[in-house]
């Protein structure tokens, strides 16, 4: 009889490297199987690449890392499954020397992910590996686009002012951004009014269409029933540089024209070390309107 579990899991690894880019050997058996011994992933893995699904570079600088991705052909054939159905894979996804660049970033989103999932695990509530969605295109019109680095769907108990399951539970979503101080802070503070364009755009009806007699809606509202959450992660840096990224952050939500989309967005910044120690549903994140003031991400409010 076949190994319903084994096929579940290989299948699995496939479809979490086609989403996610990369992941580290440690990394992947943390978010497929953390219950067994890592050898049993480094078989798992090696079987797989072996059939051609996924491939890994090695990195000698870092003791020999292995990081791990899924092949063309791997992606191929993740992309027919109905779990991964509509989504795109991340830029540069199948190309080795583009995941040897990147790997700084992209283990880091991966790491963010796996900080959520495994705090879901230890607190019950629900967020799945395939919850955490790279890349996803939100455009703005005009060849522009709103692309966060993730897109993270938690299924919290009992949190409130969140989009009710109906069954005790609330579905919450956040954007991610992860910044490991490759840009300067006003870069990275410009994002903010990225998200605040997205928040209000209305897509023009196309050329020759007759417009129509309802009122017009913003494009998030076809995906989702309220704004997703804005997080931001922050690495890279020591607590100087935290702060500075902070301040940054602060200084651009006085700009007049965020002035709504604040009013009804959280906006929230945790330094990544903080995140690795305490978790991320403890109050480690600093609202970016009042960076003194921290709260949980789930239950958080303007002061």
């Amino acid at each position: 009889m076949t190994d319903v579990d084994t096929g579940s899991r290989d299948r699995l690894a496939v479809a979490v490297l086609a989403q996610y880019r990369m992941a580290t050997t440690e990394q992947m058996h943390l978010i497929l199987s953390p219950e067994v011994r890592i050898e049993q992933t480094r078989r798992r893995l090696g079987k797989l690449r072996d059939e051609g699904l996924i491939d890994r570079v090695t990195l000698p600088q870092a003791g020999r890392m292995r990081v791990w991705y899924a092949t063309r052909y791997g992606a191929q054939v993740a992309s027919e499954w109905p779990e991964l159905h509509g989504r795109r894979p991340p830029r540069g996804a199948h190309d080795r020397t583009a995941v040897r660049l990147g790997v700084g970033h992209g283990l880091t989103v991966t790491e963010t992910g796996l900080v959520f999932l495994q705090d879901a695990r230890r607190r019950g509530d629900l967020c799945q590996p395939l919850d955490w969605i790279l890349e996803v295109h939100h455009s703005l019109g005009g060849g522009e686009a709103v692309i966060p680095d993730a897109l993270l769907y938690y299924r919290s108990r009992g949190t409130s002012g969140t989009d009710s399951s109906g069954d005790g539970g609330s579905m919450l979503r956040a954007f991610v951004e992860v910044d490991r101080a490759t840009m300067g802070p006003e870069r990275l503070a410009a994002k903010l009014g990225t998200y605040a364009r997205l928040h209000q755009y209305v897509p023009a009806p196309p050329p020759g269409a007759r417009r129509p007699l309802a009122v017009k809606e913003e494009s998030w509202r076809r995906r989702y029933p309220l704004f997703p959450r804005l997080l931001f992660v922050l690495d890279g840096t020591g607590p100087a540089g935290i702060h500075t990224r902070l301040q940054a952050l602060n200084a651009a939500t006085r700009q007049p024209e965020l002035a709504v989309f604040l009013r009804e967005v959280p906006v929230l910044a945790a330094a990544m070390t903080d995140l690795l120690q305490h978790g991320p549903a403890a109050p480690v994140w600093h609202l970016v309107t009042a960076p003194d003031h921290r709260v949980d991400w789930m239950h958080s409010r303007h002061p």
